[in-house]
């Protein structure tokens, strides 16, 4: 069954602008872009037939391009990497598309396996995506982006079966924090999703969302529309996971690079 990954990467940015060729720096010194960072943590997936960077601006492009890899262009009117990862699938021909965002150069290889694996092993899923549970040092930056009014990380709620009740950009549950013990039972959801290409194709032909507008998750389209998204329980083993939403990201992801080092 093969398998692709695709990384969309956008210059055109609400938030942050450019996002995708923003420079972190490493702990030997030197500086990548993110788009590069996606790319390299792509690579390290073991298993995987094809890793394309997608995008609709030449800046992006030269740039994938100047580093090694496979650039498909695709329309500026995707409105989102779902939508990209869309048009790119029909042409690629995979059997499994992965969506490795292109702002989550800290996605641990295991993460995407275990998708793939639960993709494999349960045909009747369509779409999978992987949820972490917060330690204290995640919820602190959840909660302290929220007191800031920024916009952080995303948390998933699931039912027994592990199907997502909801995604959201507040932290959810709510919790009395006079009352945690432990790590705090919130899920972040890690902007990975794996799909199959007839769950692509529908999704690209459906409406925006209300809650997908109002909350800018392109995954609650899914939800709004009756399909079902596997949330796969993954480990950290002590790998610090943080997208890049904001500048104000930058410093944490290149903590936990140091960290990794």
């Amino acid at each position: 069954m093969s398998v692709a990954i695709l990384i969309p990467a956008r210059y055109a940015s609400t938030r942050y602008p450019g996002k995708p060729l923003a420079e972190i720096a490493l702990p030997d010194g030197t500086r990548k872009s993110l788009i590069r960072l996606s790319w390299e943590a792509a690579q390290a997936v073991p298993g995987i037939d094809a890793v394309h960077v997608l995008t609709d601006d030449a800046r992006i492009r030269d740039a994938a391009l100047g580093f090694g890899a496979s650039v498909v262009m695709t329309s500026p009117d995707c409105r989102n990497g779902t939508e990209r990862c869309a048009e790119a699938a029909e042409r690629i021909g995979a059997e499994i598309v992965v969506n490795l965002q292109g702002d989550a150069p800290l996605t641990p290889p295991w993460f995407v396996e275990a998708l793939v694996a639960e993709m494999r092993a349960a045909p009747g899923v369509q779409v999978a995506t992987p949820v972490l549970r917060c330690d204290a040092t995640t919820y602190a930056h959840f909660t302290e982006d929220r007191r800031q009014g920024r916009v952080g990380g995303t948390t998933a709620v699931f039912d027994v079966h592990g199907d997502a009740l909801y995604f959201s950009k507040e932290v959810i549950p709510w919790l009395d924090s006079a009352k945690i013990a432990g790590a705090p039972p919130v899920w972040h959801h890690v902007g990975v999703y794996a799909y199959r290409p007839a769950a692509l194709s529908a999704y690209r032909a459906w409406p925006v969302g209300r809650l997908e507008g109002l909350e800018g998750l392109e995954q609650l389209r899914f939800l709004e529309h009756g399909q079902k998204i596997r949330c796969v329980e993954g480990e950290a083993h002590g790998r610090v996971f943080w997208e890049l939403n904001n500048p104000a990201d930058i410093p944490r992801i290149e903590a936990a690079l140091r960290e990794m080092a």
